[in-house]
């Protein structure tokens, strides 16, 4: 009786070792084995996920800032669509990430010790400690980092020390920034020109884009518009300050010893983004920075989710209208002209 019992314990213990056996190797070859590819007809929906914040700005005909709108007031359409705003507030305490953009081409260079002037007084002005920040880019040729965003308003003094004219090679201490945005065989940009379309872009994708979320985001341009030797486009570099969430204050400052200023390129840019451009007579240039300044406190946000679009293009195009009565005053809105739209993709 005993050896029987032995016997058929013998038997289920070798049982019990090739379940073991089976069931490990069946873990392996799976371990080992792709992940199944999804059927070709499933449907994939692409679902936005960001949160749209926007910032708009309003004026009269005499250019004063008009701070007493209504949320009734206006009307925010996404792509022809009406939205649902569950945010409107005037917005003035909203961090600042400011990049100081200065053309030091030929054509700057009677120009460039009242442009550092004029920036160093702004930054005295505006910047609040600890709260905002700003970076210096000097642009020819090619844009040069001669200071990141940073709160240490005597770096960013520092840095604009350093900023010097490019005749034909830049004097300042920074090295050139990679200009190609996935081009490749271009030649090189030539030392001492204008790559006024490139700066824009690099700056936006390798500097803004990476600052805090929560600020506002925003280049004043310093340069007299004349682009002699971009890579990209215009259209490119609007592009790129849009992804970013950039707005450009464009200030048109140049010499008539060369070609002048090129007024449609900077009030294109600066439209399209949400900005301004400025045109300063001889010695405006503070005003036209007391002008920005203002701006900064006078600006409304207002903040909506919008539906998913039919859409294929990553870019929405933006309308905001106030009503009848208003729109007879002549009031004059500027917002960005689009957002850009991160999506994801889910299996349906």
């Amino acid at each position: 009786m005993r050896s029987r019992s032995k016997q058929k314990f013998a038997i289920f213990s070798f049982q019990f070792l090739i379940f073991n056996a089976v069931f490990l190797l069946s873990l392996f070859v799976n371990a080992q084995s792709p992940a199944p590819t999804p059927p070709q007809d499933v449907d994939v929906i692409r679902t936005e996920t960001d949160l749209t914040n926007l910032l708009f700005t309003v004026t009269d005909k005499n250019k004063r800032y008009i701070t007493t709108l209504q949320q009734n007031d206006i009307k925010v359409l996404e792509d022809g669509v009406p939205q649902t705003l569950f945010t409107f507030q005037r917005e003035t305490e909203r961090p600042l990430s400011i990049a100081f953009l200065i053309d030091v081409s030929i054509s700057e260079e009677r120009t460039l010790p009242d442009e550092k002037a004029a920036a160093r007084t702004f930054i005295e002005k505006v910047i609040r400690h600890q709260r905002d920040e700003a970076a210096v880019i000097a642009f020819e040729g090619y844009a040069h980092l001669e200071q990141s965003l940073t709160h240490d308003v005597s770096v960013i003094y520092a840095a604009l020390e350093k900023v010097e004219i490019a005749n034909p090679k830049y004097k300042g201490s920074a090295p050139p920034m990679r200009i190609a945005l996935g081009i490749k065989g271009s030649p090189r940009p030539r030392e001492g020109s204008t790559a006024m379309w490139d700066a824009i872009a690099i700056t936006c994708r390798d500097l803004m884009a990476s600052s805090s979320a929560s600020s506002r985001r925003v280049i004043i341009l310093l340069t007299d518009g004349a682009d002699t030797s971009s890579l990209l486009t215009r259209n490119l570099a609007i592009d790129e300050a849009t992804k970013s969430g950039t707005v450009i204050y464009a200030i048109g400052i140049g010499d008539n010893r060369y070609e002048g200023v090129q007024k449609t390129a900077l009030e294109k840019i600066s439209e399209d983004t949400g900005g301004r451009a400025f045109f300063p007579k001889k010695n405006g240039l503070d005003t036209v920075f007391n002008e920005i300044a203002a701006e900064f406190r006078s600006q409304y946000e207002i903040a909506y989710r919008s539906p998913n679009s039919q859409s294929s293009s990553p870019f929405r195009k933006l309308t905001i209208e106030v009503g009848p009565a208003l729109h007879k005053q002549g009031l004059k809105l500027r917002y960005p002209r689009r957002r850009f739209v991160r999506v994801s993709s889910r299996q349906h």
